[in-house]
């Protein structure tokens, strides 16, 4: 009986995703990014690298 259910929902799903794709449905623009993301993107970025060389084990010679 649940199999049933779930056909039957997963139907109604399946038409409500190809009616959104008709011609005349509405199109919502992508947002830009500003500047502002990229610069924050880059900080973050050197941020992690930065800690991720604070904890990194030290190196260790090999004896030859």
């Amino acid at each position: 009986m649940e199999m049933a259910t779930a056909m039957v929902l997963s139907m109604n799903r399946m038409a409500l995703d190809a009616y959104s794709a008709r011609p005349d449905a509405p199109v919502v623009p992508d947002p830009e990014r500003t500047p502002r993301a990229y610069a924050l993107r880059t900080v973050l970025a050197a941020g992690l690298t930065r800690a991720a060389r604070a904890v990194e084990p030290a190196r260790q010679c090999s004896p030859a």
